[in-house]
C-alpha cells in the first residue's frame, strides 16, 4: 500500500512539473487581413522566438460583446485584444481590461502622446483616407469636397458603415477646417449640418464594413472613390501593376491600442507580449510589413534605414513607400484630423450614431 501511494505521488509530481515545464500560449486577438499577417511577423512570431512561449494570433471584429462574454464566464480564450481607441477607455469602464503599469513598459516614454492609456497601449497609427484609381481619372481628386463631387468625379461613394470618421469628413467636405471640426459637429447646428451633407451624397454612397471591401471594390469599379485604411491600400497594392492611390489631405488618423483581457491568467506574459510589440525593434519590424504608422519616436526616425528586401522576405504591403506614407509621419500628421474617441463616447455620440442609423438607411 505505501509503494502505491508512493508511486502515485510520484507519477503526479512528475505530471504536475511537466504541466509547468509546458510553455503557456498567449492569444492575442487582432482584425486579421493583411494587419493580422502583419502582426504575425513583427510581432508574435518574434516574441514567440524570444520569450520560448506558444503564442499564437486569431481573428475577430473588434467587438466588445465577443471580450464581454469571456470576462462574464471566467473563460478567457484571449489574453491580449487590439482595439479601436474609442473602445478602450470603454472597455476599461466596464470592467473588460486589466489596468495598465506604465512602469511596465521601459521605453514609455520614447512613445507618442497619449499612447499609454489607463486600460491600454497604443499599438500602431492608422489612417482613414480617400482612396481612389488614378487610371480612372485624368486631374486626380484631392479634397473631401472633390469627394462630394459627382458631376467631375463621377461614380459610387464607399463609406465606412457607422456615424464615426463620416460625420467628421462630412464637416470637412462642407468646408469646416479640421481643427474645428470637434468645436461644430458638438452643436445641434453641427450636427445637423453633417448629417444633411451625408444626405447629399446617400443615392451614391456603397457602405463597407470589412477593411479588405474599399480596394476589391475600387479595383473591380464598383466605386470610383473611398475611405479606406491606408494600410489595406498598400497590401492591395501588392498585387496591382497599377497602384491605387491615396489622398493624405485632411485623413482622419488614430491608434489601435493592445489591451489585456481582465482575468487573464497569463497577464504577466501579456504585458510582456505589450512591452515587445511596443519596441523600437518590433514597431519598425511591424511598418516595414505595412505602413501603418510606429507609435514609437526612434522607430519613426527610422523608418527609412534598412528597407531593402529580398523577394523571399517580400513584405505584407508594398514598400515603394518613404516615411511621409506613415500616418504618424510629422508631415502627414499636421495635415490630418486627430480622432477624438472622447467625443464619441462621452459627448454626442451615442445620439449622432441614432441619429446617422436613422436618416442613412
Amino acid at each position: 500500500m505505501k509503494t502505491s501511494l508512493l508511486a502515485y505521488f510520484l507519477v503526479a509530481l512528475g505530471a504536475a512539473s511537466a504541466a509547468q515545464a509546458q510553455p503557456q500560449t498567449l492569444t492575442v486577438a487582432n482584425f486579421g487581413g493583411a494587419n493580422g499577417k502583419a502582426q504575425d511577423v513583427a510581432f508574435i512570431q518574434p516574441f514567440k522566438l524570444a520569450h520560448k512561449v506558444g503564442a499564437r494570433g486569431v481573428e475577430y471584429s473588434g467587438e466588445l460583446s465577443a471580450v464581454r462574454a469571456m470576462v462574464n464566464a471566467g473563460k478567457n480564450e484571449w489574453d491580449v485584444v487590439e482595439v479601436e481607441s474609442a473602445d478602450v477607455k470603454a472597455g476599461c469602464e466596464a470592467g473588460l481590461f486589466e489596468r495598465i503599469d506604465r512602469s511596465s513598459i521601459p521605453h514609455a516614454n520614447m512613445l507618442l502622446p497619449g499612447t499609454v492609456q489607463e486600460c491600454g497601449v497604443g499599438a500602431f497609427v492608422w489612417s482613414t483616407v480617400m482612396a481612389y484609381d488614378p487610371s480612372r481619372f485624368k486631374e486626380p481628386p484631392k479634397s473631401w469636397q472633390d469627394f462630394w463631387n459627382v458631376q467631375r468625379f463621377p461614380g459610387k461613394r464607399g463609406l465606412r458603415k457607422g456615424a464615426r470618421y463620416n460625420m467628421e469628413i462630412a464637416l470637412m467636405a462642407d468646408g469646416v477646417h479640421r481643427r474645428d471640426v470637434y468645436n461644430t459637429l458638438k452643436t445641434e447646428a453641427g450636427m445637423r449640418r453633417a448629417l444633411a451633407k451625408l444626405q447629399q451624397l446617400k443615392p451614391h454612397i456603397v457602405w463597407w464594413e470589412s477593411g479588405a471591401q474599399p480596394p476589391q471594390r475600387l479595383a473591380s469599379g464598383e466605386t470610383t472613390l473611398s475611405t479606406a485604411f491606408n494600410g489595406r491600400i498598400a497590401a492591395a497594392n501588392r498585387e496591382r501593376t497599377e497602384p491605387l492611390a491615396i489622398s493624405w489631405l485632411d485623413a482622419v488618423y488614430e491608434l489601435d491600442y493592445w489591451a489585456i483581457v481582465k482575468g487573464t491568467p497569463r497577464r504577466d506574459l501579456a504585458r510582456a507580449f505589450i512591452s515587445f510589440a511596443t519596441s523600437e525593434k518590433a514597431q519598425l519590424a511591424f511598418s516595414h510589413e505595412i505602413p501603418y504608422g510606429p507609435t514609437h519616436f526612434n522607430a519613426i526616425l527610422n523608418y527609412d534605414s534598412g528597407r531593402t528586401r529580398t523577394a523571399s522576405s517580400a513584405p505584407v504591403a508594398d514598400l515603394s513607400m518613404a516615411s511621409s506614407d506613415l500616418p504618424s509621419a510629422p508631415g502627414n500628421m499636421r495635415r490630418s484630423l486627430a480622432f477624438d474617441p472622447a467625443f464619441w463616447t462621452q459627448g454626442s455620440g451615442a445620439e449622432l450614431e441614432k441619429q446617422f442609423a436613422q436618416r442613412m438607411k
